[in-house]
């Protein structure tokens, strides 16, 4: 019997998952949960490969236990994704029991592991079609292919329930569909704050934002209001701004002394040591879903100022202040420096404890081998029973 002939229940489960720009992550949310569920999942039995980005340097075949392959796209520019899922998902289409697509742009296809009897699964991220740096086509677009992922994947997951729930108002034939959030590490021991000192920082005593430098994470109401204040900690961006778009030159003009643009951080040990020496931690994001950034601000025990939405609501709850626009923004941002370090310090301590008990990798973990359990029930697949889930390590 050939590898590929054998049962699910002969083997251990095959998952592939694209999507991301691979691993070790570097770069975004979806390459941080591809890096950390597939290294759990592989810990727990599955034989799990994430497909990367080919590009100029090394290329490792494993990290850890998880396989790594390697895929070009053949053009650049704006079609460099679309070559790209297309060839992760040629590959993919034979070997594995569930691939799982992170994000939902090459919806349109979805019929290449359809099509070889493969399960497909759809990480529906955000609502990608309200990014302001749309056109009104790129926008029509980002909604056609959520119209087809709802109707073609095997299983759609939310990482974020708001997210769900608007998407299923909207599109009342949705496919089977889970809500699982992102996990995030949780920070109780302080590090070394000299890493903070030599950016010239002060350790509790400066504020802090880390996002992509996009209109929808109000980095322009941020960073006004914080350059606005007389005598107030320092605000520290962590974004490239390498761009240097119209709405980021004007960003960056009204920033002012207060404000310092560090570009992006991608060593996780200085971004643990900045998150978590903060005095305030902000955070406009406000297209929808579970953001990993604000999980590990809240990992991190920060006292956190969030853009007054249903998805940031859902995860920081009552341990955070929210802000609706620029003039609440300033008042809420010299309330909460006029607290005491102590309160503040009280409500990051309830922040962080929401991590534990709502946002932990291994109970994600847990939720994901269930899912692929049931993929592989004999109502799914025909197999003679389910996949074995090996225990936790």
């Amino acid at each position: 019997m050939t590898a590929d002939s054998e049962t699910p229940t002969s083997r251990p489960l095959r998952l592939a998952i694209l999507g991301s720009r691979g691993i070790p992550a570097r770069h975004g949310g979806f390459e941080t949960f591809a890096q950390e569920i597939a290294a759990r999942l592989s810990e727990r039995g599955v034989e799990v490969t994430v497909f990367c980005e080919a590009k100029p340097g090394g290329r490792p075949v494993r990290y850890g236990k998880v396989r790594l392959e390697y895929v070009r796209a053949p053009f650049g520019g704006s079609l460099a994704r679309v070559f790209y899922d297309l060839g992760a998902l040629l590959r993919a289409r034979k070997r594995y029991d569930v691939v799982y697509l992170l994000g939902y742009g090459s919806a349109f296809l979805a019929w290449i592991p359809r099509l070889f009897g493969r399960q497909l699964w759809i990480n529906m991220d955000g609502l990608e079609w309200r990014r302001s740096k749309w056109g009104p086509l790129t926008s029509r677009w980002w909604k056609a292919m959520e119209g087809l992922a709802a109707r073609w994947a095997h299983r759609l997951i939310f990482d974020n329930q708001a997210v769900a729930l608007e998407v299923a108002q909207r599109r009342p034939k949705l496919a089977p569909h889970s809500v699982i959030a992102y996990g995030a590490p949780v920070q109780t021991q302080a590090p070394d704050p000299a890493r903070v000192r030599a950016l010239g920082l002060e350790p509790g005593r400066y504020l802090l934002t880390v996002c992509r430098f996009e209109p929808e994470n109000n980095l322009l109401e941020i960073v006004s209001a914080a350059a606005q204040r007389e005598g107030g900690a320092p605000l520290v961006v962590v974004s490239s701004t390498a761009e240097r778009t119209a709405w980021q030159k004007k960003v960056m003009a009204h920033a002012g002394p207060l404000v310092r643009f560090i570009g992006p951080v991608y060593d996780p040990a200085i971004l643990r040591t900045l998150r978590y020496h903060c005095q305030i931690y902000l955070h406009g994001h406000s297209v929808g879903g579970t953001n990993p950034s604000l999980l590990e601000a809240m990992g991190a025990g920060n006292m956190v100022l969030a853009h007054d939405n249903p998805f940031n609501r859902e995860v920081l709850g009552e341990m955070g202040r929210y802000f609706s626009d620029p003039d609440d923004l300033a008042d809420k941002l010299w309330d909460l420096e006029r607290m005491s370090d102590r309160q503040r310090s009280l409500i990051g301590d309830g922040a962080r404890d929401r991590v534990v008990n709502f946002y932990s990798w291994s109970a994600v973990t847990d939720r994901y081998i269930e899912l692929l359990n049931e993929s592989m029930s004999p109502e799914q697949t025909g197999a003679s029973a389910p996949v074995r889930q090996a225990s936790s390590q």
